[in-house]
């Protein structure tokens, strides 16, 4: 039998309004010691509130819908994992939808969330934004997290790009290299957008001359990067490194540079971004910008928290940096 409010008060020898407030975080005098005694109670006992009577008593249900494209993404479980932990520090339950890349099925869950009265909506890598002023007018709070297809917009957790490119370049500039290939991803990317940006600033800030003939396009598949590196090769085939948009891209281009005769990193360095499993697999292991997912996830859920309380002090859009994982597809370490 589940354990009750009244259960609680009777162990702990007080009210059952002194339990109701501090379980319920009150702002009501209870002294130290007696609130001690009465989350020790309720944890001893087992004790978990009945949220349907406390979403009737207070309007709130303490739950949250995250809404994403594709539940299978890679980078999508690391973002849900990061906005779970965050919330559930709060005491909220994540009810997580996927609209498979469909406006009316993404349109149908925020229905569906809706009616089972969430607090709030996470949209995490999703394309269609048809539903923001549906969401306005249910006067229901909202964020996204890593947007990819347009600019972040109002509301959104998305990781620093232009930074992460920044890294990437500084990095092989460090090490020498003057003449750096680029592989970017498709141009209806706004990461692509960014990336690339980071790529010529990086080249300006050392005095070099941006060279179209250096950048490639890829689809962010293992195949795309090895045939942009081809095509890198024949146009200049005296480039010394690599930076590409993707980890996928880079392995591929590393496959091709191996099948052309240049060893990497003796004769071409390179370096992805995202740090995805097979950055760790391919041979030699790949030195990647991390793309910050579950830090995403985390600051997603807080500015839906603050959305959530009301807070209008808050930035509109928060922009998540990585790091740069060195290792030795950049020859700035030893194999091992």
């Amino acid at each position: 039998m589940a354990v009750t409010i009244h259960d609680v008060a009777e162990a702990a020898g007080v009210s059952i309004a002194t339990v109701s407030r501090v379980l319920n975080n009150k702002d009501h005098p209870v002294s130290a010691e007696t609130r001690r005694r009465i989350l020790w109670t309720a944890d001893q006992l087992g004790y978990r509130p009945n949220q349907a009577a406390r979403s009737l008593r207070t309007d709130r249900s303490a739950t949250v819908g995250v809404v994403v494209d594709d539940i299978m993404g890679p980078f999508v479980n690391k973002i849900i994992r990061g906005i779970q932990d965050r919330l559930r520090q709060e005491g909220y339950l994540c009810v997580v939808v996927s609209a498979d890349w469909d406006p009316a099925a993404e349109r149908a869950a925020i229905h569906d969330l809706l009616s089972r009265s969430v607090d709030g909506i996470i949209f995490s890598e999703t394309w269609h934004t048809t539903a923001v002023d549906f969401l306005d007018l249910a006067t229901k709070p909202y964020v996204f997290v890593h947007r990819q297809f347009a600019a972040p917009g109002q509301y959104s957790t998305i990781p620093d790009e232009r930074y992460g490119a920044h890294l990437a370049m500084r990095h092989l500039l460090d090490l020498g290299h003057r003449c750096i290939g680029y592989i970017n991803g498709p141009v209806h990317y706004y990461a692509s957008a960014l990336r690339l940006e980071g790529y010529c600033e990086e080249l300006a800030l050392a005095g070099i001359d941006y060279d179209p003939a250096l950048v490639e396009r890829g689809d962010w598949a293992l195949e795309s990067g090895y045939a942009a590196m081809q095509r890198l090769l024949s146009k200049r085939p005296q480039l010394t490194a690599l930076f590409a948009g993707n980890d996928l891209m880079a392995a591929g281009a590393i496959y091709a540079l191996q099948d052309a005769g240049r060893e990497v990193p003796r004769e071409v360095a390179v370096v992805g971004y995202d740090d995805r499993e097979i950055s760790r697999t391919v041979r030699p292991r790949l030195s990647t910008v991390t793309l910050p997912c579950y830090e995403m996830g985390q600051a997603a859920a807080q500015m839906l928290l603050y959305r959530m309380e009301g807070r209008t002090d808050i930035e509109e859009e928060a922009n998540v940096r990585g790091c740069l994982l060195v290792r030795e597809s950049c020859g700035a370490v030893a194999p091992g």
